[in-house]
């Protein structure tokens, strides 16, 4: 067709469009579907509402000339969208394009709109499936400094929320994106690492599967990194947009109300679930599900350090930011894991304006040379440190055991929480009074006329102190309450701070400090 026959080149456009929607050609995109994976475009239209996608930067290409032709949208599928009619940005790497590799307009292209989001307050989700930077774009003085990460502008302050989900083999920049990503999701099958098998033993001579370097099971139970897990997209996609559903768009606003469910406020099977003898253990995720508005919760790192269960959920159609001791492992010690897993959600909640609630029943801190191998000192002041910079309205109940410092970190009695409740069988001290015993007491009870019987009275006066009732009269604790009236005590310290608002003293703390 000639220019005269087609003044306005829609003609041309066409053509550009369609070889550019053609992504990386049709033996590429059938190597996807045999993998049981879909494609960015295919991606998109899943977690969108549908009709919703307004692409931008449909016909970037490589700015290397040799590239220009083998570079469809550049390898990045981006643009605007709505979830649930919230409308958001959206990045997708293009698997097909160069093995998804990151160019310079590409790049430039997916940052773009992030910022773009960010200053219109609007969430961003990144849909990952890259092979790293894109050589030779890289490559050279000029192509590495043409590269770096993006911190001439504002540091990444939580001011939209941040969702990245992990939907292939990821390397080099999907993994720093996730890294600084609010909620973080991987599909089974797929890895997240700095750089991928072929390039670690060229570089070092190890030889590592993708699986080993940056599997789901690594990042689930070693290093804490991603949040949720599924077992294929659709399931992964479904949870980004259950994910969004408890932040706001933006940094200025609340967290989104959901209408109250009709559900019973006193809990009677609650003592069923929780049993009085503290040697016996319990699954502390039962106890939320029972607190909490039915199918809201949302626990996050869940076989990171499970001792220390963090969770979004609702209650009354309030969201709320759960740190729950989980006696079911580890009798509720924590680790360095814990510590690290509790940052990063105080760093998330205080950022969204979430309210925390804190459900005690731990021993305390693991101690020992594995503890101290971890940094254990470090990290439970890091903690600290965390909690004292935290601004979201905190509220504390108090189950069973609550020792030591960890009492401490769970925002318990003089830590500054807007309310502290606790049950009856609330037992607080510095220690457990077996070990309290046998260091107050020590020898003595080996000289006594009848040890046991010596013991016994120790323990029986150590057990009076701590139980909850000299607290309470020390207006260090705001109620003791009924455990059945567990969900109506929370619904009534949840109405008198609905609305705060946090001073976002974490927003720009790293995720996991």
């Amino acid at each position: 067709m000639t220019e005269s026959s087609d003044p306005y080149r829609l003609q041309d456009l066409a053509e550009r469009q369609s070889r550019a929607l053609a992504m990386g050609g049709e033996d590429k995109l059938a190597r996807q579907r045999a993998k049981g994976r879909g494609n960015a475009r295919e991606r998109v239209e899943h977690l969108l509402d549908p009709g919703s996608f307004d692409e931008q930067g449909l016909l970037a290409t490589s700015d290397l000339p040799e590239a220009a032709d083998k570079t469809p949208a550049d390898g990045k599928v981006c643009g605007w969208g709505r979830i649930d009619g919230r409308e958001v940005h959206v990045s997708a790497d293009d698997v097909t394009v160069l093995a998804g590799a990151g160019g310079r307009v590409g790049v430039g292209k997916a940052y773009r709109g992030m910022q773009l989001a960010a200053e219109r307050g609007l969430p961003c989700v990144v849909l990952g499936d890259a092979g790293g930077a894109r050589v030779p774009d890289i490559m050279g003085s000029a192509g590495m400094m043409s590269m770096v990460y993006p911190t001439q502008g504002e540091p990444r302050d939580r001011r939209v929320p941040l969702i990245t989900a992990i939907l292939g083999e990821c390397f080099g920049g999907s993994a720093w994106t996730a890294s600084v990503s609010d909620i973080v999701l991987q599909v089974k099958g797929t890895a997240m690492c700095v750089g991928g098998p072929s390039i670690l033993e060229i570089a070092t001579g190890e030889k590592a599967t993708t699986e080993q370097l940056g599997g789901w099971e690594l990042h689930a139970r070693t290093t804490g990194q991603v949040d949720l897990f599924a077992q294929d997209e659709e399931e992964c996609l479904a949870l980004v947009r259950r994910a969004l559903s408890y932040f706001p768009d933006r940094a200025g606003l609340p967290p989104p109300a959901a209408p109250a469910p009709d559900v019973e406020t006193r809990l009677d099977g609650m003592m069923d679930l929780v049993p009085a003898d503290p040697r016996q253990v319990y699954d502390m995720r039962r106890v939320l599900e029972a607190v909490c508005d039915p199918g809201s919760v949302l626990e996050l790192k869940p076989l990171f350090d499970p001792s220390l269960i963090t969770a979004l959920a609702r209650i009354g159609g309030q969201v709320v930011g759960i740190l729950a001791s989980n006696p079911k492992f580890t009798a509720g010690a924590m680790g360095p894991g814990a510590c690290q897993k509790a940052v990063s959600f105080l760093c998330l909640c205080d950022s969204f304006h979430i309210p925390l609630l804190f459900l005690h029943d731990t021993p305390g801190f693991f101690v020992g040379r594995r503890a101290e191998e971890g940094g254990m000192p470090l990290r439970i002041m890091n903690w600290i440190a965390a909690l004292q910079q935290c601004s979201v309205p905190r509220i504390s109940l108090i189950l069973r055991k609550s020792y030591g410092m960890a009492h401490c970190n769970m925002s318990g009695g003089n830590m500054g929480s807007d309310c502290l409740l606790a049950w009856p069988t609330a037992d607080v001290s510095f220690m457990a009074p077996a070990v309290a015993v046998n260091v107050v007491y020590g020898r003595k009870l080996l000289e006594m006329p009848d040890p046991h019987a010596a013991r016994s009275t120790f323990m029986e006066e150590i057990g009076r102190a701590n139980a909850p009732w000299d607290a309470a009269a020390r207006g260090y604790i705001d109620r003791v309450i009924d455990p059945r009236d567990t969900r109506i005590e929370l619904l009534r310290a949840l109405s008198r701070v609905k609305g705060a608002r946090s001073q976002r003293r974490l927003a720009n703390w790293p995720r996991m400090a």
